[in-house]
């Protein structure tokens, strides 16, 4: 608790001594001075709704679908709904009268009509460091809505975590993310959309030449047979996303893939798939995320 508390308040000076003050948003562009406290926000990126519903700011409406469950007692029947993360219902957002609204990598492309209705930022990833990533946005968020306390807990947490878990995954053998879709099966490497599995939690990639696309790697259950990893790290996008197919289960149950070093150990890890492929970038995400790989891997130690 002691270093929790220590990180969180050095975290938050350094935040405020690099010129993000408490009316500053730091996005891939650089830091945007946002006006202090906006009383009526929305978002179309379901990182910052995770993130901000875990401080305790409350939203004035809703995209559609949610996709993440942890979040789906927002959608409670008092908030309108705002369009989709790709498509914003521009004339229920304009009806709201928001004071800011945010963005993220799935509706970045709508920021400039967004912006004709109010301030609109991108909180889009600004570092392919999603730790730094994740506490740098808590924290200013905190300190934009007042927050600032519950930023400190939730990053002090988080950063307890991290260090838990990169002890437990130094020398635990190699891994490797698997993405199903449906009956498809692709890879994702240290390049990738979610190089973070290794440089933030510290898994060693088996495979470090892997093309970085954005649905993976296609390959087949031979290639994951030969590749043998230590670990696999498996999200089902068919389930993150409410498609019709075979579950991640179904798709990997097959006589090649049973026989790698990871099925044979138990040591594969089928991740939240909402969590791990939608609200990546939330504080809460990411740390049930991390949780469930603290888990995994002290159990097989």
């Amino acid at each position: 608790m002691f270093e929790r508390s220590i990180f969180g308040a050095a975290f938050v000076a350094m935040v405020a001594t690099s010129g993000f003050a408490d009316t500053s948003l730091t996005t891939p562009d650089g830091a945007v001075s946002v006006a202090e406290k906006p009383e009526t926000v929305i978002t179309f990126d379901v990182g910052a709704l995770d993130t901000l519903t875990a401080l305790g700011v409350d939203v004035a409406g809703l995209t559609e679908p949610l996709y993440v469950p942890a979040l789906a007692a927002l959608d409670d029947g008092t908030k309108p709904k705002i369009g989709s993360l790709f498509e914003p219902d521009f004339e229920q957002v304009f009806a709201l009268q928001p004071d800011l609204i945010i963005v993220g990598p799935r509706s970045v492309s709508q920021m400039d009509a967004l912006s004709d209705i109010a301030q609109t930022v991108n909180l889009s990833p600004f570092s392919d460091d999603l730790e730094q990533v994740v506490l740098t946005q808590t924290t200013e968020l905190g300190a934009l809505f007042g927050k600032e306390a519950e930023a400190e807990a939730l990053i002090g947490e988080l950063h307890s975590s991290l260090t838990e878990l990169r002890g437990l995954t130094e020398n635990a053998g190699k891994g490797l993310i698997v993405m199903t879709n449906g009956p498809k099966i692709s890879v994702f490497g240290p390049e990738s959309r979610f190089g973070w599995v290794h440089a933030t939690l510290g898994v060693v990639p088996v495979l470090e030449n892997v093309e970085a696309e954005t649905h993976g790697e296609a390959i087949s259950f031979e290639f994951l047979h030969d590749a043998n990893p230590d670990w696999m790290i498996v999200f089902d996008r068919t389930s993150a996303t409410g498609g019709d197919g075979p579950s991640a289960n179904e798709t990997l149950d097959n006589e090649l893939v049973a026989q790698t070093t990871a099925m044979q150990t138990g040591q594969v890890i089928y991740v939240n798939p909402a969590d791990f492929y939608i609200a990546t970038s939330g504080v809460r995400s990411l740390q049930d995320t991390v949780d469930q790989f603290i888990e995994a891997y002290s159990a097989n130690q």
